[in-house]
């Protein structure tokens, strides 16, 4: 067996790896987007904590679209000897790459800068649909109350928020130590609940070690993804020949 054909059978398995990885992401994600309780009944001993994995079930069904979509050429490139394909992987994984290392650049270098980019998103998010959009409010509710946590900064994303208006002034009951209702405000600020943000800040930094390596081991596994599929676009002319 070549080098070339040894390239090209592994390149296949592992696309088909991350084919059928994809395809599992979307059918869990489309199943607790749609089943939620059937979920976590599964997860039996695990159900109390199977709230958060309910809320991300979009969350899977994009990432495991992307994977499908990356196995598909990958596979079928290497597969069929295709250029376009092959090229087309690259690309991906190239463009996926560069947006982690910017993310990750943009995370330690600029933290005051990805924080506000965040808060921009989140503040109007809580100001505006949480109470009212049943999506965001079971999402931000399970954060909330996983990670002890009351909204982006404090309690006082919630202050003058529509929630707070239809409810009396009270704020979620996350927000105070006692995590009952109604939540005034003054509750809150005496409770001093940290944001969740800080809290999920926090928590990487204490393992940091952790999702360091993490990240290395995707960075490495794209690197080492580009490298084979390059190597393949490159030789199929000298193969054919």
């Amino acid at each position: 067996m070549s080098c070339f054909t040894f390239v090209k059978l592994m390149m296949v398995l592992f696309n088909l790896l991350i084919f059928l990885g994809g395809i599992t992401l979307v059918a869990m994600g489309i199943w607790v987007s749609v089943d939620g309780g059937s979920f976590l009944k599964v997860l039996g001993p695990f159900s109390s904590q199977g709230t958060l994995f309910v809320n991300v079930g979009f969350f899977c069904i994009a990432i495991g679209a992307v994977l499908v979509l990356m196995g598909l050429l990958g596979c079928c490139g290497a597969h069929k000897e295709s250029k376009c394909l092959l090229l087309m992987f690259f690309s991906i994984v190239l463009i996926i790459f560069i947006a982690e290392v910017a993310a990750a650049v943009v995370a330690l270098a600029y933290s005051s800068f990805a924080e506000g980019l965040l808060r921009a998103w989140a503040t109007p998010t809580l100001q505006n649909d949480y109470g009212s959009e049943p999506v965001v409010t079971k999402i931000w509710n399970t954060t909330m109350t996983e990670l002890k946590c009351c909204g982006f900064t404090n309690y006082t994303d919630f202050m003058g928020s529509k929630f707070a208006k239809e409810n009396g002034g009270s704020l979620p009951p996350s927000c105070c130590w006692t995590h009952s209702a109604p939540c005034s405000p003054e509750e809150a600020r005496r409770s001093d609940v940290q944001g969740c943000f800080k809290h999920i800040l926090k928590t990487l930094q204490e393992n940091a070690n952790i999702v360091g390596g993490i990240a290395a081991g995707i960075g490495i596994l794209e690197i080492a993804a580009m490298a084979v599929s390059m190597y393949l676009y490159c030789h199929l002319d000298k193969n054919v020949s």
